[in-house]
Parts: structure tokens; sequence; C-alpha cells
């Protein structure tokens, strides 16, 4: 009896220091990143943006457990010399808080896409620039609303649904909200420090990630309990929305461009592009050396590639 009061009570003892490292943590994150951009109310959510450049717009969104700084690694500045350059985060995301959980479905985000899009209030519809499940949240804009988008852009984009989780998103897998908020507040982020080689390698590879990446590309951002809790949100809302988007890819009607990594250890480019392509005639689909991150990894080829869609769409 004795053994299991002590049990309990050293496992209580741990949970709490484990929730005041976690709280420290996101304290500090917070303190070093101050939102660097603007915001807009769309659709009852506050949504953190940074916009350079004028002209005809590309508006980025990023993926799964990710933020707008995954695009920083592009030539922004070149792009935004021809282009008006927009980075969104998404709620629950980067800087963005998300309000209502209940709107993290894939074509709940795509409708606060376009609400988002029309509050920029853009000259002429965007080229929508989709990486990973921002892939598929676009996929979800263009079929509500095509009239709002010139073309689509997706990089290394989600398009079907597998019941197979990736391997770096496994421990994001919490359907229930009181667990999911607790696991954040204690597990979360000290398991994510102790995991991030492992995690790094399986979502950067083949390719190796950047030294900088937490700082440059936005990594540190994850270590805070508001991010776990959107990245898990988001990812156990995938497969409400997902099977049934992917039967109505027939029904695109703007131009689609993709770009793939071959060795790409989170989404193989075969069951996700060249299944869009086979569903969508007008998909061109380019496939380059490069895993996952290819904004990152290979921003060179990436910025190029998205300099000639753009130029294809939106001229």
């Amino acid at each position: 009896m004795h053994f299991l009061v002590n049990l309990v009570l050293i496992a209580a003892i741990a949970l709490v220091a484990f929730a005041l490292f976690t709280a420290f943590v996101a304290r500090k994150v917070d303190q070093h990143f101050p939102p660097p951009g603007q915001w807009l109310e769309v659709d009852g959510e506050r949504v953190h943006y940074r916009s350079m450049g004028t002209g005809p717009a590309i508006v980025m969104v990023h993926g799964l457990a990710g933020q707008s700084k995954n695009f920083d690694y592009l030539p922004l500045a070149e792009l935004a010399s021809r282009w008006r350059v927009v980075l969104m985060d998404r709620p629950g995301s980067g800087f963005s808080p998300r309000r209502d959980d209940s709107k993290a479905g894939i074509a709940a985000q795509g409708r606060l896409v376009v609400g988002f899009l029309q509050a920029l209030q853009l000259e002429r519809p965007p080229l929508l620039v989709g990486h990973s499940l921002g892939g598929a949240i676009a996929l979800s804009a263009a079929l509500q609303h095509p009239e709002a988008i010139a073309g689509l852009a997706l990089i290394a984009p989600l398009t079907h649904f597998s019941p197979d989780v990736p391997a770096p998103f496994r421990a994001l897998a919490i359907r229930t909200g009181w667990l999911r908020e607790f696991f954040g507040r204690t597990l979360a982020v000290p398991l994510t420090i102790v995991n991030s080689r492992r995690t790094l390698a399986l979502i950067f590879g083949p390719e190796a990630a950047p030294t900088d990446f937490p700082v440059r590309g936005g990594g540190l951002l994850g270590l805070r309990p508001v991010a776990f809790r959107g990245a898990s949100t988001d990812m156990v809302a995938v497969q409400d929305d997902l099977p049934a988007q992917q039967q109505r890819y027939g029904e695109l009607r703007v131009p689609v461009r993709v770009l793939y990594g071959e060795g790409d250890q989170v989404l193989d480019w075969r069951a996700q592009g060249e299944a869009l392509a086979a569903k969508a005639p007008q998909t061109e689909l380019k496939v380059i050396p490069g895993g996952h991150m290819l904004p990152v990894t290979q921003s060179a080829a990436t910025a190029a590639w998205l300099e000639e869609t753009a130029q294809a769409i939106l001229r």
C-alpha cells in the first residue's frame, strides 16, 4: 500500500514538474518570438499574417504542426519584388490562436482561407500555395469557392486519406479534448525535446534539417501547449473531411500544379501526387530530389517552380 501511495506521489510531483517546465519553455519561446506581422478577424478567428510586395498575390498556407516561418528559407524578398507575397498562420498554429476547435476540419479551414483571401481585399484572385496539410486545405478552398482562387500551387500536399499516421505525428492522435489539453500542458513539450532529433530526421529525411531551423524556420514555436493542441486537433480532424473530398477532385476547375520530393518520407508522391493527377487532369506534377520539407531544404528549386507557376497562372 505504501508503495502505491509513494508511486502516485512521485507521479504527481513529476507531472507538476513537467507542467512548470512546459510553462517556463512556452514563456521563453513567446518572449523570443514576438508576432512579426498583422492580424485579421476571419470567421471568429484572429489570423496572424505577413505581407510583402505588391502586385498579383501569392498566398502561402503551411502544413501540420508548422507555421508561416516554414517558408522563410524561400527568397521571399526576391519574390516580393514581382508579387505580393502573403504568409498566413492557420488558427492554432504559429501566432494565430484557435478560438473554436470545431472549425479544425479541412472543409472549415478551407472556408476560413477563402474568408482570409476576401478580407485581404485583393484586386484579383491569388495563387494559393499549400504545403502538406495546407495542400488539402487549399484544395478544399478551391472546391468550395473556385472563383476566389486563380490557381493552386501545392508542395508535398496531403490529398488522400490514409489510416496509417506518419510516425512523426502519431503522438498527436489524441481525440479527447481534456486529454489533449492535459498532455499538452505536461508531457508534450518534454517529449518533443527528447525526441526532436528523431522527429526532424523523419520529417526532413532523406535530407538533414538545417541547424538554424529552430529559430529561422520557427521550430521552437512548436514547444508551446497551444501549438500541440492546434496540431493535434488538426490531425484528428483530417479523417472527417478528406475521404469525401478526395472523391471530388474531378470537380476542380482551377489550374493545379504539384511539387513533390521523390524521397518524401511523410507523404508518398505516387499515392498523393499521382492520385490527384489521375482525378484532376489539369494537374501538372513535378517530382524533384528531396524530402517533405522542400520549401526549407530545396528552397531555390521550390522558388523557381513557384515563379514559373505564378507567371503561368497570374500573368
